[in-house]
């Protein structure tokens, strides 16, 4: 089966493509369906973001079609970035600014009352399908930048039971233990029964 993951992230296309390389699927990017135009996240939620991306390709193309949103949300920020989190210091899209900005943010906060999570949001659209699988990774927000690893805020993110950063565990551990690998993983188990239908 083709599988139009409707992103221009290289690293999220790399990620899923590995995740689902067990399965009967053949993951195609934007790129691959000429595709080469931004789609508008205008919507409020992560949910709300990934089925407008999804849906809109699938409008156009006829491939079944994933789409996904992540954020990282801040308790003590009540969810910020959450949705915006992709462009938190503003237009362009900048992950430094965008960590620069959260860090200042945070500059008075003590260690342990830094907690927040990544969540990904993936919405699957095909005809009249239409499906969504959330996962989620707690962790804290550190007090500086280490690692090199990853991308987005990475650098800044302690997940829970480590003492180091993302961008510093790197892919390998991040891979086995993320938000979106857990979203994928709900997806997988749906994709095999789907595709045992279609």
């Amino acid at each position: 089966m083709n599988l139009v993951l409707a992103t221009n992230n290289a690293h999220k296309l790399t990620e899923i493509r590995e995740m689902l390389s067990d399965l009967d699927i053949n993951v195609l990017s934007l790129n691959d369906i000429d595709f080469h135009q931004d789609i508008e996240e205008t919507e409020n939620t992560l949910r709300g973001n990934a089925f407008l991306k999804a849906q809109y390709i699938a409008d156009r193309y006829p491939y079944p079609v994933l789409a996904d949103d992540s954020g990282l949300e801040v308790d003590v920020l009540d969810g910020a970035p959450g949705v915006y989190s992709a462009r938190y210091a503003g237009p362009p899209r900048d992950d430094n600014a965008n960590m620069d900005k959260l860090l200042s943010n945070l500059k008075e906060i003590e260690m342990d009352k830094r907690s927040s999570r990544f969540v990904a949001v993936l919405a699957f659209v095909d005809k009249d399908v239409k499906e969504s699988f959330r996962g989620v990774v707690e962790g804290k927000i550190a007090k500086e930048k280490t690692g090199s690893a990853g991308f987005g805020y990475d650098p800044i993110f302690i997940p829970d039971g480590y003492s180091e950063s993302f961008a510093v565990l790197g892919e390998d551990i991040k891979n086995g233990m993320s938000h979106r690998k857990h979203a994928v993983e709900k997806l997988k188990v749906f994709l095999k029964e789907y595709l045992g239908k279609h």
